[in-house]
C-alpha cells in the first residue's frame, strides 16, 4: 500500500452511523446471531444431545446464505456482548454531540446489561444468550466469558468516563473479581494464561489479553494496585508466545494454530491499553512486530480485509470493522492509508442496500447478506464511531 493521503468524508460517515443506530433502536437493540441455533427447542431436540449434532447444526446455520432461524422459532434477542459494544459507541457519541436522548438509551442499554448478567460468580459477568457448542465443551446460555465481560468492561468504564453514570461504575467494579476468581488457569514459571470461560481449560491469546487489557485499566483508573502485577502476568504469557514474525496463534492447542485478522486486532488493541496508561515497556517491541505484522499479511492492496495471514477467504465482518477501530487512532500515514482503504472497500462491499446494517461475511462463491445485529452491526458502529472520533481528532476528515 502507498502512503498517499485519502479522504473520508464525514458527512457520509455520518449519514451511516445514524442509519445503523437508528435500525438498532428500531428492533430494540435485539438480533439474531450466527451460533444462536441452540434456542431453537426443535433443534435441541432432533440434536439428541449428541456435541457432534450440535455442533453440525451450529455450523450449518453460520453458513447457510438463507435465513432459516423463524421456520425454527429462534426469536432475536439481546446479546450482551452487543449491547456493550453500543454502550461503548454511544458513550462516544455523547462525549462528542452531548445529545440528550443519548442518555436515554445509554439508560436503557445499562439496564439491559443489568439484567443479562450471569449469575452464582465472584463478579459481575456476562455470557451469551444462547447455548453454544465448541469443540470441546458444551457452554449453556448464559455461560461467562472472558471476552464477553472484557469488552463489556470497557465499555462500562467508556460509559461512566463520559457520561458519569453511577450504574456503569456499579456493574464494572466487580469484574475483576470474576477475572481473578472463576477462571482457571494455565500456568508457566511466573506467568499464566486465563482460560476463555469458568467450565473450560481453553486458552486463548486474545482472551487471555483482553482480561489483562481490562485489568491494567481498572487498576491504574480505580487506584488498584494490586490488580497490576496479575495483569501484567496474564499479559506476559501471550507477550512469550508470540512467534517470531509478529504474529500470534489464535489458541495453544494444535487444533488452535491458525492466524487471523480481528484477533490478532483485539490482541494488539489490548497490548495499546498497557503501552497507553504508562505500564507497556517491556511490551512496546513485541507490539510492534505484531503491528508490522498485521498491516502488512492481513490486507490486501484495495484494502480488503483478508481473514487469514495466507488466506483471503471468507472475509468476515469482524476483520473491516476492528481495523478500522485499531487502526484508525494512528496519526501513521501508512497506517491511516490501510484504514481509509478499509473504510471505502466495507461501505462498497458490505453495506447493505439500504444502508442501516452491515452484511455477515463474503466467501469465495457468494456474500452472506444476513443480518446479524451483534456479529456485524454493533462492531461496524464501534468501529465507524471510533473512525469518526479520531478523524475529529486530526485533520477535519483527512486520513
Amino acid at each position: 500500500m502507498n502512503n498517499s493521503v485519502i479522504d473520508i468524508e464525514e458527512k457520509t460517515l455520518d449519514e451511516i452511523i445514524n442509519s445503523c443506530l437508528k435500525r438498532v433502536e428500531q428492533q430494540n437493540f435485539k438480533g439474531y446471531d450466527p451460533y444462536d441455533v441452540l434456542n431453537s427447542k426443535f433443534i435441541q431436540f432432533i440434536s439428541l444431545k449428541n456435541k457432534y449434532l450440535k455442533a453440525g447444526f451450529t455450523q450449518l446455520f453460520r453458513r447457510l446464505p438463507i435465513n432459516l432461524r423463524p421456520l425454527v422459532l429462534i426469536r432475536k434477542g439481546h446479546n450482551p456482548k452487543g449491547i456493550g459494544l453500543l454502550l461503548e459507541s454511544y458513550s462516544k457519541l455523547y462525549s462528542v454531540e452531548k445529545k440528550e436522548n443519548y442518555l436515554t438509551i445509554i439508560d436503557q442499554l445499562l439496564e439491559i446489561l443489568d439484567n443479562t448478567k450471569s449469575k452464582g460468580y465472584h463478579g459481575n459477568c456476562w455470557g451469551y444468550n444462547f447455548p453454544w457448542q465448541s469443540r470441546e465443551v458444551y457452554k449453556p446460555r448464559w455461560t461467562p466469558t472472558i471476552v464477553n465481560t472484557s469488552f463489556i468492561g470497557h465499555a462500562l468504564i467508556y460509559c461512566f468516563e463520559y457520561t458519569k453514570r453511577e450504574k456503569a461504575l456499579e456493574l464494572a467494579k466487580s469484574i475483576p473479581n470474576f477475572i481473578i476468581n472463576d477462571l482457571n488457569r494455565l500456568n508457566e514459571n511466573d506467568t499464566f494464561c486465563f482460560s476463555y470461560s469458568p467450565i473450560d481449560r481453553e486458552f486463548v491469546h486474545n482472551a487471555n489479553m483482553l482480561g489483562a487489557s481490562f485489568l491494567i485499566r481498572y487498576a491504574k483508573l480505580f487506584d488498584k494496585p494490586e490488580l497490576v502485577p496479575i495483569a501484567h502476568k496474564s499479559m506476559q504469557y501471550s507477550i512469550n508466545s508470540q512467534n517470531q514474525d509478529g504474529s500470534w496463534f489464535f489458541a495453544i492447542s494444535t487444533a488452535h494454530k491458525w492466524i487471523d485478522s480481528f484477533h490478532t486486532g483485539f490482541k494488539l488493541e489490548s497490548i495499546r491499553w498497557f503501552i497507553e496508561l504508562g505500564e507497556g515497556d517491556d511490551y512496546i517491541k513485541s507490539y510492534t512486530k505484531g503491528y508490522e505484522f498485521y498491516c502488512k499479511n492481513l490486507f490486501l492492496n484495495d484494502g480488503t480485509p483478508k481473514y487469514y495471514h495466507n488466506k483471503k477467504f471468507p472475509i468476515d465482518i469482524h476483520a473491516p470493522a476492528e481495523a478500522i477501530y485499531f487502526l484508525s487512532k494512528s496519526s501513521d500515514s501508512y497506517h491511516k492509508t490501510i484504514t481509509a482503504k478499509v473504510y471505502i472497500w466495507t461501505i462498497n462491499h458490505m453495506l447493505s442496500q439500504s444502508g442501516n446494517y452491515f452484511y455477515f461475511r463474503i466467501t469465495k462463491y457468494a456474500t452472506n447478506k444476513i443480518e446479524y445485529t451483534r456479529w456485524s452491526t454493533s462492531w461496524m458502529i464501534r468501529g465507524f464511531v471510533e473512525l469518526k472520533i479520531n478523524l475529529q481528532k486530526q485533520h477535519h476528515g483527512k486520513i
